[in-house]
């Protein structure tokens, strides 16, 4: 009976988040993913975001790193030049207080 009760827990608590997160939509719409970068140069990263649920704004992440906070639903952030080699830019949505809902989007460039 005990195991039930946990179960049904933590279904209902997937299940929330998941209700949380719906409709919530983040795209880095440039660089493409598996785009070459200038290693020498800054480079523009534009995304577009539709906040649903919780969402509030999102964290900008290089290489697993924060490197941005951004509050616009549709911009641009520039990026540092890049050490060469492969890189991963993750734009993730949180919440007001900074939580990630589950609403993502990664992308893998290399810079040379």
């Amino acid at each position: 009976m005990r195991n039930l009760s946990m179960l049904v827990f933590i279904l209902t608590s997937l299940t929330a988040s998941l209700a949380v997160a719906a409709g919530a939509k983040v795209d880095i719409t440039s660089p493409a993913d598996g785009s070459r970068l200038d290693a020498k140069k800054q480079s523009q990263l534009a995304y577009e975001v539709i906040p649903g649920g919780e969402g509030d704004h999102v964290h900008l992440y290089l290489d697993g790193k924060q490197v941005a906070l951004l509050r616009e639903m549709k911009g641009s952030h520039t990026l540092d030049p890049l050490m060469p080699g492969m890189h991963e830019i993750c734009a993730r949505m949180v919440n007001k207080n900074h939580t990630p809902i589950g609403v993502e989007r990664c992308i893998k460039v290399t810079a040379e």
